[in-house]
């Protein structure tokens, strides 16, 4: 397979606008933890961006940042435009048929994570078995190990996708470290990341998620 020579950088009005694309309607820092950009960066950013009808805030304890319909539309096109320009399209449908065969053990490890079988019933895990705990965990680690090269791949065809492993290894390592919530259960979760690649990979190929 012929790999592009150097990555392509995304304009940072656009990796913000994709973000936002990818993560759905989300907090200031939520943005900024996934393309990682300073807060102050992102919001001179987002405020462009709603400035030019492209993206709106919601106000309030449970407000955020979204995407307008004309920003979707802006963000599809300009998306297909950089992988044109970039002439990655061949590197990055090969590695999503790689990631179509690796999505589905994901969510069975994320499935074992949360349920486990108790006197011959399905229960939640509620990681009172540290030992079952534990082998799940190391299941994550060799997926993990897996998935490495993929990411490398992607992030070698077009930057911004560098923050993928990045993220992934984060909430992995967290995970490790005892903040059991950083595998299933919170926004910046190794499931939640791995979906948000999974949005990524399709809204960049313009493939509509069934």
């Amino acid at each position: 397979m012929t790999q592009p020579v150097s990555s392509h950088a995304t304009s940072t009005d656009l990796l913000v606008l994709h973000t936002l694309r990818c993560i759905g309607f989300s907090g200031l820092s939520a943005v900024a933890g996934a393309t990682g950009l300073s807060e102050s960066d992102v919001e001179s950013e987002l405020i462009d961006l709603a400035v030019a009808g492209l993206v709106t805030r919601t106000a309030g304890d449970f407000g955020g940042w979204g995407l307008t319909d004309a920003g979707r539309a802006t963000d599809a096109e300009r998306i297909a435009e950089e992988v044109a320009t970039a002439g990655v399209r061949p590197v990055l449908t090969s590695a999503f048929d790689r990631f179509l065969v690796l999505n589905p053990e994901l969510l069975d490890l994320c499935t074992a994570w949360q349920t486990r079988t108790v006197n011959g019933a399905m229960a939640m895990n509620d990681h009172s078995d540290s030992s079952y705990d534990a082998r799940v965990l190391d299941r994550f680690t060799e997926f993990h190990q897996r998935a490495e090269p993929l990411c490398t791949e992607l992030s070698a065809a077009l930057l911004r996708f560098h923050r993928y492993p990045v993220r992934l290894a984060d909430a992995l390592a967290r995970a490790r470290s005892g903040a059991l919530e950083y595998l299933t259960d919170s926004t910046a979760s190794y499931h939640t990341v791995w979906f948000q690649l999974h949005e990524d990979l399709l809204a960049t190929l313009g493939i509509p998620r069934h």
